[in-house]
C-alpha cells in the first residue's frame, strides 16, 4: 500500500507504473511545461520543478521504496534534499547542456558517427603562383592509429573496461552539505579519464598505450589559377585519427603574399609606371614584366599625352618626389588576373607618374617657348594696385595635401580610391 501518491499524481501515472511508464510520463510533461516554451506562464516553471522532483524520486528504486512506505517525510529524514537539478534530469533524456536550449535551440545531440578534429593551416602563396597555378607539396604531422596494436593500446584482451566508472571516464560523486546533497562529476581516478585500464607490462611498446602515433604526411595542394585570399582547400579524412571515430580533415587556407610591383583587386591588377615628360608629351614605349615572365610592350602614341591627374595619398606618398606628378590611369584589357575556375581575365590598370625635369635641366627657356603651347593668359592687377613679389619654396607633401584639401582615400590594399569602379574605355 502506497502511503503518499502525490508524486504519482504529478506525473499522471498509477502507483504501480513501470519504469518505462514513469520515463514516458516525465518526458511528455517536461516537454509541455518547460519554462523555455512557456515564457509568459510563470506557473509552468513551478510545474516543471514538481515534475522533475517527482521523477527523480520515483526513478530511483531505493528512493521510490522509501517514498511509498513513509511519504515525503521519510525522504527528508533519509537525507533527500534538493537532489539533481531539473536541467540535469532533462539532459538525461535529451543530451547536451542546458535543458530545453539544447532540444529546441540548435543544441540537439549530434547524429551520425563522431569525427576527429580538423587540422587547419595557412598556405602563403605568391602572386606569380596564383597567376600561373601551382601544386605545392606540404608536409604535416598528424596522429594515426598505432599499427602495432591496431589502436587498442596493448595486447589483445589486455585492455579492460574500468570498473570504477564503467568505461565512462567520469565518476558521479555525492557530497553532503548540511541537509543538502550535492551531486557532481569528476575524472575517474582509476583510469585517469580513459575509461579503460591496462597493466603496464601489457602496454603497446610502440605507442606506450596511447593508441596513436605521430606520422609525417606529405600532401599535394593544388593552387588553382586566380584563387583569392581566404579560399580553403580541404583534404577529407587526412587529419588526425582516433580509435572509434572518423578521421578528421585537413584544411589549407590560401593567403596571398604582398607583391613588389603589382597590386591586386579581385581579378584586376594595378601597376605604377614612371615616365619622363618627353614620353608623356611625345609618346614612346615602356616595358612591364608580367607575372608569367612575359614582357609587355606598352605604346604611348604621340598626340595622346599622359596628363597629370589627381594627387592621391597612401603608400606611394611616403616616397613622394616634388618633380613627379601622378598622371592619368590607362587600361590594358585582359592582362589582369585569371578568373578563378573561369576562362576570362581581368584588366591591367597602369597609373603613369610623370617625372618633370628639375631646374638644372631646364636651360633653354626660349626654345621651350617655341615648342610648347603659349603661356596661359593671366589676369593682371590694375595699374594703380599695390603689388609685392614672392618666391615659392618647397613644402612637405602632407602639408601640400592638406592645402589642397586632399584626404587619404586609398583602400587598405593601397589602390587609389575609385580604382575598383574603373573600366577600360571602348576603343
Amino acid at each position: 500500500m502506497v502511503k503518499d501518491t502525490k508524486y504519482y499524481e504529478i506525473l499522471g501515472v498509477d502507483p504501480a507504473a513501470s519504469e518505462a511508464q514513469l520515463k514516458s510520463a516525465y518526458k511528455k510533461g517536461a516537454l509541455k511545461h518547460h519554462p523555455d516554451k512557456n515564457a509568459h506562464n510563470p506557473d509552468a516553471a513551478d510545474k516543471f520543478k514538481d515534475l522533475s522532483k517527482a521523477y527523480e524520486v520515483l526513478s530511483d528504486p531505493q528512493k521510490r521504496q522509501l517514498y511509498d512506505q513513509y511519504g515525503e517525510e521519510g525522504l527528508e529524514q533519509g537525507g533527500m534534499g534538493g537532489g539533481m537539478a531539473a536541467e540535469d534530469l532533462f539532459a538525461q533524456f535529451f543530451g547536451g547542456g542546458s535543458a530545453f536550449g539544447g532540444m529546441f535551440g540548435g543544441g540537439m545531440r549530434e547524429t551520425g558517427p563522431k569525427k576527429a578534429r580538423s587540422i587547419h593551416h595557412v598556405h602563403k602563396v605568391s602572386l606569380e603562383d596564383i597567376y600561373r597555378g601551382k601544386v605545392s607539396k606540404l608536409a604535416l604531422q598528424k596522429s594515426v592509429i598505432c599499427p602495432a596494436c591496431e589502436g587498442r593500446g596493448g595486447k589483445e584482451g589486455a585492455v579492460k573496461t574500468c570498473t570504477g566508472c564503467n568505461g565512462a571516464g567520469m565518476k558521479t560523486m555525492m557530497r553532503q552539505m548540511g541537509p543538502m546533497i550535492q551531486r557532481f562529476q569528476t575524472i575517474c581516478p582509476d583510469c585517469q579519464g580513459e575509461g579503460e585500464t591496462i597493466r603496464e607490462r601489457d602496454r603497446c611498446k610502440r605507442c606506450m598505450g596511447k593508441k596513436t602515433i605521430v606520422e609525417r604526411k606529405v600532401l599535394h595542394v593544388h593552387v588553382d589559377r586566380g584563387v583569392k585570399s581566404g579560399h580553403k582547400i580541404e583534404f577529407h579524412g587526412e587529419g588526425d585519427q582516433v580509435p572509434g571515430v572518423l578521421a578528421g580533415d585537413v584544411v589549407f587556407e590560401i593567403e596571398q603574399k604582398p607583391h613588389t610591383r603589382f597590386q591586386r583587386k579581385d581579378d584586376d591588377l594595378f601597376y605604377h609606371a614612371e615616365i619622363d615628360l618627353l614620353t608623356a608629351l611625345a609618346g614612346g614605349q615602356i616595358y612591364i614584366e608580367h607575372l608569367d615572365e612575359r614582357w609587355l610592350t606598352v605604346n604611348i602614341f604621340p598626340g595622346e599625352p599622359i596628363t597629370p591627374g589627381k594627387l592621391h595619398l597612401g603608400a606611394s606618398s611616403l616616397n613622394w618626389d616634388a618633380n613627379i606628378a601622378p598622371g592619368a590611369i590607362k587600361c590594358i584589357k585582359g592582362q589582369g588576373m585569371p578568373s578563378f575556375r573561369h576562362h576570362d581575365f581581368g584588366n591591367l590598370y597602369i597609373q603613369f607618374d610623370v617625372k618633370f625635369p628639375d631646374k638644372t635641366q631646364v636651360q633653354n627657356v626660349e626654345l621651350l617657348e617655341q615648342i610648347l603651347p603659349p603661356r596661359m593668359e593671366q589676369k593682371l592687377p590694375p595699374p594703380d594696385s599695390m603689388t609685392e613679389d614672392f618666391d615659392l619654396e618647397d613644402v612637405d607633401p602632407r602639408q601640400q595635401a592638406r592645402a589642397q584639401g586632399a584626404t587619404d582615400e586609398d583602400d587598405e590594399d593601397g589602390i587609389p580610391a575609385g580604382a575598383e569602379r574603373m573600366q577600360c574605355a571602348s576603343q
